[in-house]
């Protein structure tokens, strides 16, 4: 755990202990039921939500640097809701520059995702999908088309009606009362089923419901020797934490399973069902009572095992480092003699951490030759022997897959240390798992980065867009992602581009979270047909708006340290046609194709000169009329993979 996370934690627990909240259930039912305006909540709390759009999410207490925050209702097929969008259109127009956010909220359970997305595609406004209705109840939301602006100051509604006009807005955010509606008028209802059953939130049983929650999604972390800051292993240690845990699962940061859930299945899919996550907020909300029968999380004693997957078949020890107690730690490339000494297939690894809070990632390698120095450059790395990064887990294999790994030769790392205040010996080990001697998987894991060296995110921007794509030269199966970015990076998407430019996302971050880094496993490998490109898109937020932003004035590149940043998505995948007794050599031409991929940002196969910015696009600039040997304006696939011959550029992570 990093030290910004630990303290970022304990900074919201003694805040949410200190001030409590305000929720759903301080709302009476009869002005719930009443079809007129409905009372002003005393604080509004804090809520994190998606855009339709996938492109990222939205944290209303990040905005407290802003004049005001408009939502606007809204559902799909309502005539008023089409309206009111019209009006908050124009609102933002007359408005920009005086600072407010204007943003459309979707509580309604009958529309779909894409049906959302395709709405939010007409306008500039994004529309926040609230799919557990949480935002929308502490809000107390009962039609679409509906204004509600909110002071940041005070995180008070003081306004809810139609949408104002700009001369209005002035007024309501100077305190001043508005000749306005005091509601919207006809918007469309929009049904919030938990409302008619407020009265039993009081019933909600810790025994059967809630224990079993935290059972399967906290305990994991939350167990003596885990990664997490705290115990969950009884009602009162639940309960003490009661308000922790509404903000953090209404903030979507817990449990730190980051994957939206309208995209994908996954394997080890941590994420809480839109049902638990209801049942944990409205127990919390009605005082978290203990109610009736045994403490079944006080009945188990829970301490997290050495090695997660059991007793490692090998346990290497990784060089010891001594990480200072401030200042700033190059990459170390340590390397030990790799003990096999025949070949063996490998079927899972992991890396248990020694200085947690000091370890920001490991990466490991085999390297045919044992180094003639010190140091083992990943360049020179063949397979894979496992990672870790902060939160990551086991690396594991599906059935009948694997990666070789020879004798002799040398295992090599690349550690990122971080120091954290405190000085600190690293002493973390990797454990290996293999197939029985004998038994050889019938077909062969590679991984590859999809990577943009040449990233360059301007001082301020909050969203700022950059993307990087690799060609999948034959037949492949995906079988995961591990998307990676710094502080800065502040949401990540994953998508597929068929040859005949048909596009689906595969995986959508709609907040990325330096903290918890992890392989995402898809329940089923994804078919990826020859000439497809796999498109990584991230979004940076190098604004003040970002708490863990170093320094929020600064032009930032691509770099190793977390203060630079980093677009690097690692994937898992093997090639239909190839099996253990038949290799074959498709890597290369994937690899090469990522020059490509990180300048084509308008997706069309070649890179004009107008592509090449950044810092390596200016280095090529000059260099432009050369390489293009055709002279048809643009450099194509044959042409880049001229420049690539003699070998590429090796990222690093």
């Amino acid at each position: 755990m990093t030290k910004s996370k630990m303290f970022m934690a304990g900074a919201a627990t003694a805040a949410l202990l200190a001030l409590g909240y305000v929720g759903f259930a301080s709302v009476s039912g009869a002005a719930l039921a009443a079809g007129d305006a409905q009372p002003m909540a005393k604080r509004v709390d804090n809520f994190r939500l998606a855009s339709a759009d996938l492109n990222g999410a939205y944290e209303l207490y990040r905005m407290s640097d802003a004049s005001a925050v408009v939502f606007l209702t809204q559902a799909n097929g309502c005539a008023a809701s089409a309206g009111a969008a019209q009006d908050l259109a124009k609102l933002k127009t007359a408005y920009a520059g005086k600072g407010a956010e204007f943003l459309m909220l979707n509580s309604n359970l009958k529309d779909t995702v894409d049906a959302m997305a395709a709405e939010q595609a007409k306008g500039s406004i994004p529309i926040l999908m609230d799919r557990n209705q949480l935002a929308g109840e502490s809000l107390n939301v009962t039609k679409s088309g509906e204004a509600i602006v909110i002071n940041p100051k005070t995180w008070q509604i003081v306004y809810r009606g139609a949408v104002p006009t700009a001369a209005q807005l002035d007024d309501i955010v100077a305190g001043k009362a508005v000749k306005v509606a005091a509601k919207a008028s006809g918007g469309c209802t929009i049904d919030f089923p938990a409302r008619a059953k407020m009265a039993d939130f009081t019933k909600i049983s810790y025994a059967k419901e809630v224990a079993p929650i935290i059972e399967a999604k906290c305990i994991n972390c939350h167990q003596a020797g885990s990664i997490g800051p705290m115990e969950l292993t009884s009602y009162d240690k639940v309960k003490g934490f009661a308000p922790m845990i509404r903000e953090v699962v209404r903030t979507s940061r817990m449990p730190p399973y980051m994957a939206d859930p309208s995209v994908g299945h996954f394997q080890r899919d941590e994420r809480l069902s839109p049902e638990q996550v209801k049942t944990l907020v409205h127990w919390i909300e009605a005082g978290a009572p203990r109610g009736d029968g045994a403490d079944p999380l006080a009945a188990v004693k829970h301490v997290a095992p050495d090695w997660p997957l059991g007793k490692p078949d090998i346990i290497l020890d990784i060089p010891a480092y001594t990480i200072p107690a401030s200042g700033v730690v190059d990459y170390q490339r340590p390397w030990i003699k790799n003990p096999l000494t025949e070949a063996r297939w490998l079927r899972a690894s992991t890396i248990k951490v020694g200085a947690r809070q000091g370890v920001h990632h490991i990466l490991t390698g085999y390297l045919k030759d044992v180094p003639t120095g010190n140091q083992a450059n990943e360049s020179q790395w063949g397979s894979s022997t496992g990672k870790y990064a902060v939160g990551a887990e086991s690396e594991i294999n599906p059935k009948d897959i694997g990666v070789y790994l020879p004798a002799g030769g040398a295992i090599g790392f690349q550690n990122h240390y971080t120091p954290y205040g405190k000085e600190a010996v690293d002493k973390s080990q990797i454990g290996l798992y293999f197939y029985p001697k004998g038994e050889t998987p019938s077909m062969v894991m590679h991984n590859s980065p999809i990577v943009n060296a040449n990233i360059e995110i301007p001082p301020g921007e909050e969203r700022y867009k950059q993307q990087a794509y690799l060609v999948f030269p034959k037949d492949a199966l995906l079988y995961s992602a591990f998307p990676h970015a710094h502080y800065r990076g502040e949401s990540s998407k994953l998508e597929i581009i068929y040859p005949n430019g048909e596009r689906k996302v595969l995986l959508s971050l709609p907040k990325y979270d330096f903290n918890w880094q992890r392989d995402y496993d898809f329940a089923e490998p994804v078919k990826i047909p020859a000439g497809s490109k796999l498109l990584a898109t991230y979004t940076y937020n190098n604004s003040k708006r970002n708490p863990a932003n170093p320094d929020p004035k600064r032009t930032v590149p691509w770099g190793d340290q977390s203060f630079d940043e980093m677009l690097f998505t690692y994937l898992r995948y093997r090639w239909t046609d190839e099996t253990s007794a038949k290799p074959v050599d498709y890597d290369i031409a994937l690899k090469n194709s990522g020059m490509l991929g990180m300048f084509d940002t308008n997706l069309d196969g070649k890179i004009q000169e107008s592509e090449l910015t950044g810092p390596i696009g200016r280095q090529m600039k000059p260099a432009f009329a050369m390489l293009d040997a055709n002279k048809d304006g643009a450099l194509d696939p044959a042409e880049m993979a001229k420049m690539n011959q003699g070998g590429g550029r090796q990222a690093r992570n």
